[in-house]
Order: structure tokens, then C-alpha cells, then sequence
């Protein structure tokens, strides 16, 4: 992945800021960049989350950065760099890589980020949004169809994303109100439900959301965390890379989860 151009560590900074406006947000985490690596910056490796095998393919890749969904810092960690994050942090400070990790700004960009690039996966079209800081999108198709059924979407979604849906539906009607969060939105069910979906897509699925679910008549689809937020990090990576004149690469590791 030899680079083209090379921008200084600022610079691209200031347009992932620019695109994702990490200000506007609440989050569980810092945004923004998370580990400091060389000044000059040619080439972008992309992917979910800041794991160990993550930053290793990036070293091997020869990234001078990595751009995530998940970084390496969260509210309520106790603050101590040992075990699996001393492990993290040394790969990517002794190979002098920068770490820059957007969680929320990434879920919410119109176009790029997660829940955009999943509906464009799935040929859906929002036309509004829901829930905590607007996070969650509703819509229906984009070519303005509808799904015969919740088995037919819960169907037609394994089949784009290749993996198992985990489904619960009481009802057999038609789908044409959908609504959709990436990961571990299974908390939005609720404000779903009171914006008349007739379906809801997230990555993962707790216990209350199952009798939510039969109660009120509306299904859910628990479709992976990881596999419902691959798309966001390489839209947008890959976007400000083409601004900047710099390689970039996503790398999935494979998550079950």
C-alpha cells in the first residue's frame, strides 16, 4: 500500500473532524485521535475495531494510520494499560501508528457513516430519524417495494449481510415501515415501535426486546453487531483518503459477534 501524498497528522485530524463533527455528540468515549503515532501520514487502514489483529494486519500493511468504529478508550474503563491494552498500545506506539476512532459521529453521518452505508447494503432509503441524538434511521425500501413478510425481510437481510438473523415476529404482515441502528442499539427498539415501525434492524438483541416485540407486533432483527457496522469506517476513511490523496485499505477481521 505504497502512498501517493503524504498530509500532516493535523490535517487529517481536521477532516475526519470536518466530516464526522464529533462536537455535536454525546459519546462513551473520546473521538477524535486516540494515539498519537508519526507526523506525516500517506496511508489509512480501515476497519471495525482497534483489536490486536487489526493493528497487526495494519502494520503489516505498512499503515502510517488506522481509522475505527471502536477505539481503544471507553467510559468507565479503570484507566490501568495492562493485559490486552498494553498489548494494543505497544504494537502501535512502537511502530509509530496513529489511532483515530469515531464511535457515535460514525453511527450518524448521513451518508457515510453506519447506518447510511447498512441501508445502502440492504437497499433501503431513510426518510427520517429517530431516537437519542437521532441515531436511528426509518424508512423503507429504496425502490419503494415492500417485503411480503418479517421472514422475508429477516430473509432477504442474512442474505446480504451472509450471516444468521436472529428474528422475532409475532405477525406475518407485510413490511413497509423499517426502521434500523447499528450494534448494540437494541435499546431504540422502543422509540422504533413509537415512530411506526413495523421492523427494526440492530446488531444485537437483550432479553426484554423479544416480549417487546410479540407484544407489540413489530419485529425485530438482531443481525450482528460487527456485521451491521462494516460498512461505515471504509466509506468514510476511503472518502477522506481520496480527498487527501492518500492509500487506504479496509481490513475486516472477522467478529461472530
Amino acid at each position: 500500500m505504497p502512498p501517493t501524498h503524504t498530509v500532516d497528522r493535523a490535517e487529517l485530524l481536521a477532516a475526519f473532524d470536518a466530516e464526522l463533527q464529533p462536537e455535536r455528540f454525546k459519546d462513551y468515549g473520546p473521538n477524535g485521535l486516540q494515539v498519537e503515532g508519526r507526523a506525516r501520514i500517506g496511508s489509512i487502514v480501515s476497519g471495525v475495531t482497534a483489536s490486536r489483529a487489526l493493528i497487526e494486519a495494519a502494520i503489516e500493511a505498512g499503515a502510517d494510520a488506522i481509522f475505527v468504529h471502536h477505539g481503544l478508550f471507553w467510559r468507565g474503563q479503570d484507566g490501568t494499560v495492562t493485559g490486552w491494552m498494553k498489548q494494543r498500545l505497544r504494537l502501535l506506539l512502537a511502530h509509530d501508528i496513529n489511532l483515530f476512532a469515531y464511535h457515535l459521529p460514525l453511527d450518524a453521518h448521513p451518508t457515510l457513516g453506519n447506518n447510511a452505508q447498512l441501508a445502502r447494503v440492504l437497499g433501503l432509503q431513510a426518510t427520517g430519524r429517530f431516537g437519542e441524538q437521532e441515531l436511528g434511521f426509518i424508512g423503507g425500501r429504496a425502490d419503494g417495494g415492500r417485503f411480503d413478510s418479517a421472514e422475508a425481510l429477516a430473509a432477504h437481510v442474512g442474505s446480504a449481510l451472509n450471516r444468521p438473523v436472529v428474528h422475532v415476529q409475532p405477525a406475518q404482515a407485510a413490511i413497509e415501515k423499517i426502521a434500523w441502528c447499528t450494534g448494540g442499539a437494541q435499546g431504540y427498539f422502543e422509540d422504533a415501535i413509537a415512530a411506526g415501525a413495523q421492523a427494526f434492524i440492530t446488531g444485537e438483541i437483550s432479553e426484554p426486546q423479544a416480549h417487546y416485540a410479540r407484544e407489540c407486533g413489530v419485529a425485530f432483527l438482531a443481525c450482528g453487531h460487527h456485521a451491521t457496522e462494516r460498512y461505515g469506517a471504509p466509506a468514510l476513511a476511503g472518502h477522506v483518503a481520496a480527498q487527501l490523496g492518500l492509500a487506504h485499505r479496509f481490513i475486516d477481521i472477522d467478529n461472530p459477534a
